[in-house]
Formats: C-alpha cells, structure tokens, sequence
C-alpha cells in the first residue's frame, strides 16, 4: 500500500496545519533539515550554503590575507596585506609619507621630523609670517650692529 500524506488538517473547523500554499523545496533548507512538502510528504533539505552570493562584488584584493569569503558560489582567500600601524615623519619641505597598500588599524600617524619641529620657532621666522601654526617674530634687525665712524674720501683711493 503507497503511503499517503496530510497537507491540511482541519479539527472543529480550525485549520490547525496548512501546507498546500508552501513553496519550499529541498534546495531552500538546509542540508539535513528535516520539512514536509505541500502534499504533506516528509523532506531534507539540501541546501549547504546560508547566503546567496550571487551579487557579491569582492575581490580577493579587498579581502585581508589568509581569510577567506564567498562569491558567487566560489570561495575567494584574500590576499589584501594587513599593514596594522602605519607611521612616518616627514623632514624636507617637499616630503611626503607613501601609506602603503592594504589594511590599516588606523593607529598610526605622521609627524614633521623633531629636528624640523626644532627649528619652527619665533625668532626663525620673519614677523607677520606665520608657518604651521607658529608665528613669526623676527624683524630682520636682530644681530645688526650699527657704528660710527668718520671717514674722509679720496680721490685716489
């Protein structure tokens, strides 16, 4: 005798189970979950992903070293270098810090080079010019010595 299952049940005209307008399929649930049919029939699922990855654009260069994502089905192992702190000190006019490629833990920084910072004071920077913050003092005077002196000129010297 062929077995036969229950979609519907009904008890004092309560539906109490209703499988006829269900849509699932093996392939929505996951592997080795146990569900039944709308004919009432028993099912596994599977399924043996969680997401659709379908619409996935990472690349393997957008994802960190060593760990691994799925895209469109297909397992990507990143290859994105993990830098951590990134730091720097710049110590000409022109300098400039390159920041590599990849990941950063954002704890880094860049700084003028001390032996610069040194040299940013007052008395070094003409007044009224202000450069990164520290304004000038210096007149153009400082250091001139004027003297006095009598002097007869020569025709011949």
């Amino acid at each position: 005798m062929a077995n036969t299952y229950k979609n519907k049940i009904i008890y004092g005209g309560e539906v109490l189970i209703d499988l006829t307008q269900d849509d699932l399929t093996a392939a929505d649930v996951a592997e080795g979950k146990k569900f039944h049919l709308p004919s009432g029939a028993p099912a596994v699922g599977t399924n043996t992903y969680d997401s659709d990855t379908s619409d996935a654009t990472a690349v393997a260069a957008e994802i960190l070293a060593t760990k691994t994502a799925y895209r469109n089905g297909t397992k990507l192992v990143g290859t994105m270098p993990n830098r951590g702190q990134q730091n720097g000190t710049i110590s000409t006019k022109t300098g400039t810090v390159t920041i590599q490629q990849g990941y950063h833990d954002g704890s880094g920084s860049v700084s003028i080079d001390s032996t610069e910072q040194a040299k940013l004071i007052a008395t070094n920077i003409r007044e009224g010019i202000t450069i990164l913050g520290v304004e000038g003092s210096m007149s153009g005077s400082e250091g001139v010595a004027a003297t006095a002196a009598n002097i007869t000129p020569y025709t011949t010297a």
